[in-house]
């Protein structure tokens, strides 16, 4: 575990890349980053609905394939996939929209977890300009940050906190997250200077 939130951001390699159709629309998004807990551990946490709200937000449902959950306030959606303890994929539901996200996870070396995560969607490109990739991916940021700090540090409560949310740190990992992701951005080859206004906008969005 990195010694503050910002510094584990660098800890995560992060992918943009346009799949079929017409270019640009629909977009994977990935993040890959090693974790030092055991899969045993890190499979538990993303996949039995009481330990989810240790370390991300309640949720209620059937964690089994076919069964549906429900994130408190937030998305809901399909099992589709739940191959313990290297597999979980979900339908990712929310204001009428439908992606897809994928976590797979393996064994690494020293006896850790790779943490694979995918999350494809049809991007609306109007605001795919005004707010990049970050708009999710600083999202998502923030869940890995939450997942390991549960699962290689013991820590059995979510980071997203209103003191935290408010606080100088915060803010300066969801800007760090936000310029990241315009990175990936241009790293996938969108323009360089639009990636970078539309990294300073999310932040705006984030930290106002």
């Amino acid at each position: 575990m990195a010694d503050n939130e910002v510094d584990s951001l660098s800890l995560v390699a992060r992918t943009l890349s346009a799949l079929g159709g017409d270019v640009g629309k629909t977009r994977s998004l990935g993040m890959s980053r090693a974790l030092t807990a055991p899969i045993a551990t890190v499979w538990s946490a993303i996949a039995e609905l009481d330990r989810i709200p240790l370390w991300f937000m309640a949720v209620s449902g059937e964690a089994r394939p076919g069964g549906r959950y429900q994130l408190d306030g937030n998305a809901g959606g399909e099992i589709l996939v739940c191959e313990a303890p290297r597999m979980l994929g979900i339908t990712w539901e929310y204001g009428g929209d439908v992606s897809y996200v994928t976590i797979e996870l393996s064994e690494t070396a020293s006896g850790g977890t790779l943490f694979d995560f995918t999350h494809v969607a049809d991007v609306d490109l109007d605001r795919w300009t005004e707010y990049g990739p970050g708009a999710v991916g600083v999202g998502w940021d923030l869940g890995l940050l939450g997942l390991a700090r549960h699962v290689e540090l013991g820590i059995n409560t979510p980071i997203e906190t209103p003191e935290w949310s408010a606080s100088s740190q915060a803010k300066a990992f969801m800007a760090t997250s936000s310029d990241l992701w315009a990175q990936a951005a241009i790293n996938s080859g969108d323009d360089p200077e639009e990636a970078r206004a539309a990294a300073a906008r999310t932040t705006a969005a984030y930290t106002a």
